[in-house]
């Protein structure tokens, strides 16, 4: 069992998409830097003052790569505090030998917790641990101190694991939702198929049975045909692409377009909802027109939940020659920072994302929310 965990932990990746570098980590470096001058020149007790501020300065620089290579940052940090805290035992040097502006490595252990591989980790506290052992042993003074500073040295490494474990866990719900999403478009592409294909075999044998007697039926029998398989064909292009990208949102046809009123007459008992289809909607493609719905059906459903005292809510389709745009917005009070995602509004942008086209969700100009869909329309045969 513990070698089991020790070998999980050990093959564990890294932490994904950690940030190269953020605006805070200049103004961190900025005030690391300034507090080691201005305790460098004003503390009394500090030995080899020239150094320890060119030490801390210097070794202040670790804080901008601490993400990306957090081992390495640790053992540079840590291991140059070793060998100046060795050199003071041997020296037999009184007083402070580093500046206490150096307690900046703590965030080098947090970053190392929250970006770092397992192998890392392991390396690392071990790093960390002969650092602090070694510090404890030049300055040792009780042992309440000591495990004081264990409590210290352990914090950043315990909220580093938190947040680790935060993020994990979303990301682990966030894949569960499109995974579900793939698993229902999977399930509706035999609907899908099995509909244009009956109708294709049904204008078949009629063609066949009427084609002696009745030539011109049996024209008008294969372009039904063709016009059926073409629309086959594009539903299972955009399916197959949105299976095999594997993140599949759900596109598959059910409702569409015509649907969208009763779907907003279920929210007017609550909240008045104008709907307006504007456009040639005979044209939109069945996954088209069911993305619209579900990005309708989202926008209300979180009208519903989150939407502060509105008073009405707009549902605008409007049909153009090449989009599709789809526009829902509330006049609900603003929200102290903004409304909350949810994995419904993931499940939108994926679904425009995979269509090729845009959405923007966001406050109002003045109040209220907006919900914007540019869908493109590949329109086909009729």
């Amino acid at each position: 069992m513990i070698t089991d965990v020790a070998r999980r932990l050990w093959a564990e990746p890294r932490a994904p998409h950690a940030p190269r570098r953020v605006w805070r980590d200049g103004v961190l470096l900025a005030v690391v830097v300034a507090g080691a001058l201005a305790e460098g020149l004003l503390r009394t007790s500090v030995t080899w003052r020239p150094f320890a501020i060119v030490l801390t300065v210097g070794l202040a620089s670790t804080l901008l790569w601490r993400r990306t290579h957090p081992l390495a940052m640790v053992t540079v940090a840590f291991g140059a505090l070793v060998v100046v805290d060795l050199a003071s035992l041997a020296a037999g040097t009184d007083g402070s030998v580093v500046l206490g502006t150096t307690a900046f490595v703590l965030v080098l252990v947090y970053a190392l917790f929250r970006w770092g591989s397992g192998r890392e980790v392991v390396l690392g506290t071990a790093v960390v641990a002969v650092g602090f052992t070694v510090g404890m042993v030049r300055d040792w003074t009780t042992l309440g101190e000591a495990l004081l500073g264990v409590l210290v040295v352990t914090f950043p490494a315990v909220l580093g694991v938190s947040v680790r474990l935060s993020r994990t866990s979303r990301a682990q719900r966030i894949d569960q939702v499109r995974l579900r999403e793939r698993e229902l478009l999977a399930r509706e592409l035999h609907d899908t198929v099995a509909h244009h294909v009956s109708a294709m075999v049904v204008r078949a044998q009629a063609g066949r049975v009427v084609g002696v007697t009745d030539p011109a039926a049996a024209v008008d029998a294969l372009g039904v045909i063709e016009a059926e398989g073409v629309r086959t064909l594009a539903e299972l292009r955009l399916m197959v692409g949105a299976l095999r990208d594997g993140e599949g949102p759900d596109l598959a046809p059910g409702r569409g377009l015509a649907d969208i009123p009763a779907l907003a007459a279920s929210l007017g008992s609550v909240t008045p909802v104008e709907v307006r289809v504007a456009g040639d909607v005979v044209g939109v493609g069945p996954s088209v027109g069911a993305a619209v719905y579900r990005i309708v059906q989202e926008a209300l459903t979180n009208v519903a939940r989150h939407a502060r005292h509105p008073t009405r809510v707009a549902v605008d389709v409007a049909v153009e020659p090449r989009q599709v745009r789809c526009t829902v917005t509330d006049d609900g009070e603003p929200v102290l920072g903004g409304r909350a995602p949810g994995y419904g509004t993931v499940g939108m942008t994926e679904r425009v994302t995979l269509l090729g086209g845009t959405i923007r969700i966001g406050p109002g100009d003045h109040q209220g929310w907006v919900v914007d869909a540019v869908l493109p329309l590949a329109r086909v045969a009729a």
